[in-house]
């Protein structure tokens, strides 16, 4: 049999084992490489340029209800609410912006709520496509709501979702307001919209002076905003597992981990307010019935964490319920979702690693799976970031305002959380407090997820190792 020589003909000339690519190929990036090139620093760059130009617009004459325009500070701190989806305001939102204000930042709630949710998917698909095949494969396998396939279909799944959402709760306000207040019907229809996007966004304004106050004891208009607030809270990936129809034992740990946390929550944010606030006259009291505390309570526990939305007067609250709301804001909700806060799933993973080291495991795992140490280190940042920034954040408040110590730190908090409550304080700060303000809106919207993307980003391996040590702790 004869040899079959599989090499180059021997007039070939040596081998060359280095392709040749033309400059112009080589550097050549199709547009979606192109976004998720710098994915960090696009998403902080998409996020400023929506502020500045939405200022710019609630700037405009038109915008205010009054005469004249309103100021760049008034402006640049709407702008920076709504689009972060925080909801705090230093002017009364239903009072001081035209119809045509409203409009604007009823769209800047949308396109900040839309925004951080393809933002968040998008990252989650850039360290996908930046992990090794294996590593892919398995994270494929394992989350299931990183859509590996084009940019336009992810992108058409958040829109999607969200409009349907959206549009089920704008139907339930409006019948409710048209049915149950007598608003007529075209005002109806308008307030369902404004609020229905605000409740599934995170966003927190409302075109009441007193926000939902009035509305306190009334479960048939707090319970579409509480199902709104709380599928926009949960994140798209969970939203996209969960609507894919699968059964829990096929649910991903990133999805187990946010339900079982959520979960917690939804039973501990409750019981903090009712149990702190249930004969307080001034807060829950004034909502009269026992049925009617319990609505009000319930609703104020629920949203809590990042809606925005309040029923009670948190100026008259007791500092044990500032405490357990600070910590329900700093917590927020889930990844890749409307609602701010370092997320439940970086709150579970330090638990199960606090569990796993008072246990004496070596490992620590969650649902039959063993968490990555990167995916330890990244919580453990993320969370001291956070902490950080709360810290010098209300050390700057309290130096440059005359405020009591809880009503600093829960400012503080809410603005880093993009939670929105308030205890009143917002519009009476002075305008460096407010300007301060400002940027805790905006960093800790684009904050934690440009950091936990970059963390993610940036793993590499050492050719070497450092001999271990073991310096004492605690």
């Amino acid at each position: 049999m004869p040899l079959i020589r599989s090499g180059p003909p021997a007039s070939a000339g040596p081998l060359n084992l280095i392709p040749k690519v033309s400059k112009p190929d080589a550097v050549k990036l199709n547009r979606g490489d192109r976004l998720l090139a710098h994915p960090a620093r696009t998403v902080t760059v998409g996020f400023l340029l929506a502020v500045l130009v939405s200022t710019g617009l609630l700037m405009l004459p038109l915008s205010s209800a009054g005469p004249g325009g309103s100021s760049f500070r008034v402006a640049l701190f709407t702008a920076t609410s709504a689009v972060s989806v925080t909801g705090l305001a230093v002017v009364d939102t239903a009072e001081y912006w035209s119809t045509f204000g409203e409009a604007l930042i009823l769209a800047m709630i949308q396109l900040g709520g839309l925004g951080i949710m393809t933002a968040t998917s998008l990252l989650g698909l850039v360290v996908a496509r930046r992990l090794g095949l294996r590593s892919r494969l398995l994270v494929q396998a394992e989350t299931g709501a990183l859509d590996l396939g084009t940019i336009r279909r992810l992108l058409f799944n958040v829109v999607r979702i969200s409009l349907l959402i959206e549009v089920v709760t704008w139907l339930a306000l409006t019948l409710r307001l048209s049915l149950g207040y007598d608003e007529a019907f075209g005002r109806a229809v308008y307030l369902g919209l404004f609020h229905a996007v605000s409740a599934y966004n995170n966003g927190g304004l409302a075109l009441w002076s007193d926000s939902l106050v009035r509305f306190g004891g009334d479960p048939w208009l707090l319970t579409p905003i509480v199902v709104a607030f709380l599928l926009g809270a949960l994140g798209f990936p969970v939203l996209l597992e969960l609507l894919r129809g699968r059964t829990p034992n096929g649910w991903s740990v990133h999805t187990r981990l946010t339900l079982v946390t959520y979960g917690v929550l939804v039973l501990v944010g409750p019981a903090i307010v009712l149990f702190g606030e249930w004969n307080n006259e001034s807060s829950l009291g004034v909502h009269g019935s026992a049925a009617g505390r319990l609505v009000a309570g319930t609703f104020s526990g629920l949203v809590a964490g990042s809606a925005g939305f309040n029923v009670i007067d948190y100026g008259a609250v007791n500092p044990s319920t500032l405490l357990g709301t600070d910590l329900l804001m700093f917590i927020g909700g889930g990844s890749g979702g409307t609602a701010g806060g370092i997320k439940v799933g970086t709150v579970a993973v330090l638990a199960l690693a606090v569990i796993s080291e008072i246990r004496g495991d070596t490992d620590v795992e969650a649902f039959g799976r063993r968490l990555t140490t990167t995916t330890l280190r990244q919580a453990l940042s993320v969370a001291m970031l956070a902490m950080t920034g709360i810290l010098v954040g209300t050390f700057l408040l309290l130096a440059t305002s005359p405020v009591s110590f809880d009503a600093g730190v829960f400012e503080v908090i809410s603005a880093f959380s993009n939670s929105g409550l308030s205890t009143g304080i917002t519009g009476q700060l002075p305008d460096p407090a407010q300007y301060l303000l400002t940027a805790l809106m905006f960093i800790g919207r684009v904050g934690p997820v440009t950091v936990a993307t970059a963390l993610a980003l940036r793993q590499a391996r050492r050719l070497y190792r450092y001999p271990e040590t073991r310096p004492l702790v605690g």
